[in-house]
């Protein structure tokens, strides 16, 4: 399969003469099988003239895929040095194709290397280093202005973190990550990849996770919708009319004007609620700022 790929060296032999023993610390399980990261590639639909965005691109066996099956360019971020020397002999093979980009991901900016013809057709696939694929995660389904940068994304999580994005309310993985996610983008588990494709083998299953962001989300304030959250599932084990205090709102207003029940928790709450939630606080503080200003107006008069 490599010889018909790309020609290139087995992804094996390239770990092996740049000495690329995986980290622990940089969340490191390279991927090994070359089918595997074509199917992987395959998931982000037809590449031809697109951006694709990678993420932690190791020894390069996703980025030679991406690469053979027509994206136009890739911008592969990496923060190991020895990994920068791998990946960049495939940019000799795929000249002016591939843009090696030696950064730290959760600090790095794809919009400052995508061309203004790239936006709206860039997408976003990456095998992402465990120990920051949620973070990586939160910060692309935050982006403003929405609808973001890229038209797709296709990540590899832990099983247990794919659970969690797919998670529907009344389920015990449903939370604050299903919910920011889900609010802003369709999410699919395409399929689950097996420890034995990995160096070394991650002690648990992985799962590659599809992400469309959606057009026109439901409409209320990201920060206040992220706040509703953090305080419901903060002490998801207690009824909304005491786990939302910890905004330091009037709750029972907040929760008349949302139309849920006091006694409900956080589990049971769909999407459309805490949107509801998120309106309804942006009106309560709305009316107490305009309550605070009308009264230094008063306490100013002559």
């Amino acid at each position: 399969m490599t010889a018909a790929l790309d020609g290139l060296s087995p992804v094996r032999e390239v770990i092996r003469r740049y000495g690329l023993a995986a980290k622990k610390s940089l969340g490191q399980n390279f991927l090994l099988d070359l089918n595997l990261a074509v199917r992987i590639a395959r998931a982000a639909g037809a590449l031809s003239g697109t951006t694709v965005f990678e993420v932690g691109p190791g020894p390069g066996g996703l980025t030679r895929a991406l690469l053979a099956l027509g994206a136009a360019r890739v911008i592969a971020v990496e923060r190991d040095q020895r990994a920068i020397a791998a990946v960049t002999e495939i940019a000799a093979h795929y000249p002016g194709r591939l843009d090696v980009v030696a950064a730290d991901a959760l600090g790095f900016d794809p919009r400052s290397r995508l061309d203004r013809p790239d936006r709206g057709r860039v997408r976003i696939v990456a095998n992402l280093p465990y120990n920051i694929a949620t973070a990586l995660l939160v910060s692309w389904v935050s982006v403003e202005p929405w609808p973001p940068w890229y038209d797709c994304a296709v990540l590899m999580f832990q099983r247990e973190v794919a659970e969690r994005l797919v998670a529907a309310p009344g389920t015990k993985t449903y939370g604050r990550l299903s919910v920011l996610v889900q609010w802003r983008c369709e999410v699919k588990i395409l399929f689950d990849i097996n420890p034995s494709a990995f160096v070394p083998p991650p002690k648990v299953i992985s799962s590659l996770v599809r992400l469309l962001p959606r057009a026109t989300p439901l409409a209320c304030d990201r920060a206040l919708l992220q706040a509703v959250t953090q305080a419901a599932f903060g002490q998801r084990r207690k009824m909304l009319r005491q786990s939302l205090r910890a905004l330091g709102a009037d709750v029972s207003a907040l929760l008349a004007t949302a139309g849920l029940e006091p006694m409900a928790r956080a589990e049971d709450i769909p999407i459309a609620g805490f949107v509801a939630l998120a309106r309804a606080l942006a009106a309560q503080r709305a009316l107490g700022h305009d309550a605070v200003a009308q009264r230094t107006i008063v306490k100013t008069k002559p």
